[in-house]
């Protein structure tokens, strides 16, 4: 593979990699840390995207996050998820994308982060790029790929 192919792979957008809003599990702000921990545990995955009333990102949710939040001195203080809200606890600091933004930028984001959040023009949630994905995509590469 010479190194225009490989820049050519960086500077592909990511379009076609991005899972649906429709097929994202998140949360809003306002929801309960109970809620959250319901849908975390239903969708399987450890940490999922935090969303306004208009879906635009705020944030994401974890397992850890929640678990933390309620620790008690002595044990996990369950009968206290209802209390609390999602904006409480979760984490506004996280990675997002434009649709347009190269493939090279998704896996710099990737490195350190699961998934990115997607959003539009207006900030509005589109979608995830999963790590999984990049990673699916740059194996297809250099599989199909022949070395000189």
């Amino acid at each position: 593979m010479n190194d225009q192919q490989i820049r050519q792979l960086l500077q592909n957008e990511i379009k076609d990699l991005i899972i649906p809003a429709s097929q994202v599990a998140h949360v809003q702000l306002n929801h309960s840390l109970e809620h959250a921990l319901l849908v975390l545990i239903k969708s399987g995955y450890s940490a999922i995207p935090v969303l306004d009333s208009e879906y635009k990102i705020c944030g994401q949710i974890s397992l850890t996050l929640i678990l933390e939040s309620i620790l008690g001195i002595e044990r996990i203080e369950y009968e206290n998820l209802h209390e609390h809200q999602v904006a409480e606890v979760m984490n506004s600091k996280i990675p997002r994308m434009k649709e347009s933004e190269t493939f090279l930028r998704a896996l710099e984001l990737s490195i350190n982060h699961p998934f990115v959040c997607m959003e539009d023009d207006a900030g509005r949630f589109v979608g995830i790029l999963t790590r999984k994905s990049i990673l699916a995509l740059v194996y297809r590469y250099f599989r199909n790929k022949k070395t000189t």
